[in-house]
């Protein structure tokens, strides 16, 4: 099992003496490179606070093991518990798990499917994925009538089906093409990469072998974004005859941005978001009320501002 352990306790300032904090953190998984981000918020604001002690571990995308996690955080008796779900979907049992022990709870990044039934001691902590798919396709869309684009065929390249985030993305991509301001644009087809750089390639060599026209792709997050332009590259594709769009602004991203082979992105903020997790998580051990929704805010990310968000994530 993967362990990541931090201690960050520093003496205490003046005569005052803070209250210790214990955090567990289950994370869905560390092979993840917006997520190593979300995570290092996380420790980097840890580091500056006296007293607090976090246990992060990885779920490898196995549901049964965070689940356990949880439980394990539980009997060991940490104070609080932040979990980036593994299946949105499961999160009810991880819920009960918290709720029963009595101990706070915080999601993080990926929306839980009862995150409207949550107890007064539960929270959710990430970015509006209402906005997310929906600034990217409509960069889309402005990019292609900019260049004259009176019809458009796409392909869609999902994340993970189980994911709150990869389903309402989707679902904005479709909302804003169903518009008649981009209703010239058409999917030719939508299939999952599962968030994974190499799966988003290995799919796009494959539509890419049928020989249909297209003239961009929407992708769910920025590693399935790179995935299809490797591919594209690799068939000799001039980069700059199609649109390609992404989320997250990763570094890998904004590299592929500058080299002109990404032409959209949304900042998502990954620290922004772990931060803001401990934040939650440490007030409610404190039995302080939080907001059970904290939204932080997605932004448009292109070649015009990308020097606003190279060191973001």
């Amino acid at each position: 099992m993967k362990k990541f352990v931090l201690a960050a306790a520093l003496t205490a300032l003046m005569s005052g003496t803070a209250l210790a904090a214990n955090i567990g953190v289950s994370m869905a998984l560390f092979d993840d490179n917006f997520l190593t981000v979300l995570r290092n918020g996380m420790v980097e604001q840890a580091k500056g606070m006296d007293g607090v002690n976090l246990q992060v571990e990885d779920a490898q995308n196995d549901v049964a093991k965070q689940l356990d996690q949880i439980k394990n955080f539980i009997a060991s008796g940490v104070d609080a518990i932040i979990v980036n779900p593994v299946d949105t979907s499961a999160t009810q049992a991880m819920t009960d798990a918290a709720a029963a022990a009595g101990k706070p709870l915080v999601f993080v990044n990926r929306e839980p499917v009862n995150v409207d039934t949550l107890p007064d001691n539960q929270a959710f902590v990430a970015s509006n994925e209402r906005d997310s798919g929906t600034l990217e396709t409509q960069e889309v869309c402005r990019l292609f009538k900019e260049a004259g684009k009176t019809e458009a065929k796409v392909y869609v390249i999902m994340g993970e089906l189980s994911n709150q985030a990869a389903v309402q993305r989707t679902k904005d991509i479709d909302e804003v093409i169903a518009t008649p301001e981009c209703s010239f644009i058409k999917i030719i087809d939508k299939q999952t990469s599962n968030w994974r750089r190499d799966e988003a390639q290995n799919l796009m060599t494959n539509w890419l072998s049928t020989g249909t026209a297209y003239d961009g792709v929407i992708a769910n997050n920025d590693e399935s974004a790179i995935g299809a332009i490797q591919a594209m590259k690799a068939a000799n594709v001039d980069m700059k005859s199609v649109v390609v769009g992404g989320v997250d602004a990763t570094q890998d991203a904004l590299a592929a941005m500058q080299a002109g082979e990404l032409d959209a992105t949304v900042f998502q903020d990954a620290a922004g978001q772990g931060a803001g997790a401990l934040d939650a998580a440490l007030k409610l051990a404190k039995g302080e009320a939080v907001d059970q929704k904290v939204y932080i805010p997605f932004k448009l990310v292109t070649p015009a501002n990308i020097g606003d968000y190279l060191k973001k994530n």
